[in-house]
């Protein structure tokens, strides 16, 4: 009788992993979807930007700076406006420069090239700059972060969560596919 209990749950396993990474795709979604409402709300010209992108990426972050150091983790969807294809991305960062904070925020990314979002999915490297300030807690407070296109191709907002932070850093920061949801 062992036996057949065994081979039981080995038939079922497979459909317990996959319910599993489907609920886990449909909390980035949500999240996805959750973040463009904010930001709509804050800035309603970005509806139309993101309806005539090649496609966007959402990603909800949280980020630590400890004097000198910073390090951050999370993730997000790429999605590609003409084929409706989603790809499930994380993300890390690390960093060096002045700050002190915890904040969790969220980052859009609006893709205008083919080329831009093709490049991002791929090789999903950032190097960059970055200098803020940000108090919010719930619906209190402010940010200092702004939109900024970082390369030719690509916009991004940010739109602080929750945190307080102030930085100046410069910072490397990592996107790669996320190889158990896609």
């Amino acid at each position: 009788m062992n036996k057949k209990l065994m081979l039981i749950a080995f038939l079922f396993m497979p459909l317990c992993v996959y319910a599993d990474k489907q609920a886990d795709r449909q909390e980035v979604l949500e999240m996805r979807d959750e973040v463009l409402v904010k930001l709509y709300k804050e800035e309603p010209s970005v509806k139309s930007k993101i309806a005539d992108a090649k496609g966007y990426a959402v990603f909800s972050n949280i980020g630590v700076n400890l004097l000198f150091f910073s390090a951050g983790g999370g993730s997000g969807v790429v999605h590609d406006n003409s084929s409706g294809k989603n790809t499930y991305m994380n993300m890390g960062s690390a960093g060096i420069g002045i700050g002190l904070g915890v904040k969790d925020f969220s980052a859009v990314f609006i893709f205008h090239t083919r080329d831009a979002m093709k490049d991002f999915v791929e090789d999903g490297w950032d190097f960059s700059g970055q200098a803020d300030a940000a108090a919010k807690s719930g619906k209190k407070g402010g940010e200092g972060s702004k939109a900024v296109t970082i390369i030719n191709g690509v916009s991004i907002y940010q739109l602080t969560e929750n945190g307080l932070a102030l930085q100046a850093t410069l910072q490397g920061t990592k996107y790669w596919l996320d190889s158990s949801l896609n």
